[in-house]
């Protein structure tokens, strides 16, 4: 696919999901120019000639959780950066990441200090706060969700994603578009389900903290 659409946009999973596909991209990418690699890739209707030009491509982070801290190794765009921009040595400024540590957020200020504990009340979004602090988290609430806006007009503008590769969750989902999610759903900051938490736990410190995780997510329709 590379190959055939030199600086197109490609959406990558992160997880269990592309452990293999990992791997053996990064392996032929290394070893493109070794006869054994020439032998496989002939043998499975790959040109050998013309090596992908992973640099010339975009790529559109597909979901993260909200909020983690980008350093922590459960965080998806700590494993975008570990294995797909360093790894498969993409263009890091053509890369269209989900920072959710600093979305709405002042400088040195983390979202934990507007959301204790990490939960966020959706409900503000549609209804008039009742104290100061209320009032901040509202408006970073209006941030993200901003942020999300832009996030889905950005992928539009390039064009829509060409190659996307997913995962399947317990419950169905493709991203984080849980069993029930709109088809004409678009880029937004949503809650997951049950099924969608337990899958999450041991990566965020167990099913309490996994419950109160939001996530930000592409939808069905982008």
């Amino acid at each position: 696919w590379v190959q055939n659409n030199p600086g197109g946009v490609i959406s990558l999973p992160t997880g269990k999901t592309p452990e293999h596909f990992i791997k053996w991209v990064i392996h032929y990418l290394k070893t493109w120019d070794t006869d054994s690699t020439k032998e496989d890739l002939k043998s499975n209707s790959i040109n050998p000639d013309i090596k992908p030009d992973m640099w010339s491509l975009h790529f559109v982070q597909i979901d993260d959780f909200y909020p983690i801290d980008p350093t922590q190794h459960n965080s998806f765009l700590y494993y975008v950066n570990l294995y797909y921009i360093q790894g498969f040595g993409l263009d890091p400024q053509k890369c269209l990441l989900m920072n959710t540590w600093t979305i709405g957020c002042e400088e040195n200020k983390s979202p934990l200090s507007i959301f204790p504990n990490g939960e966020v009340d959706l409900s503000l979004r549609y209804r008039q706060p009742k104290t100061r602090k209320e009032e901040i988290k509202k408006k970073v609430l209006a941030e993200i969700d901003e942020f999300c806006s832009n996030y889905e007009r950005k992928i539009q503008e390039l064009g829509g994603i060409g190659f996307f590769l997913g995962g399947i969750g317990p419950d169905g989902h493709i991203a984080f578009n849980i069993r029930g999610s709109d088809h004409f759903s678009t880029t937004r900051l949503t809650p997951t389900n049950y099924e969608t938490q337990a899958a999450a736990a041991g990566d965020l410190g167990g099913i309490e903290l996994a419950r109160k995780t939001l996530v930000i997510t592409i939808g069905l329709k982008t």
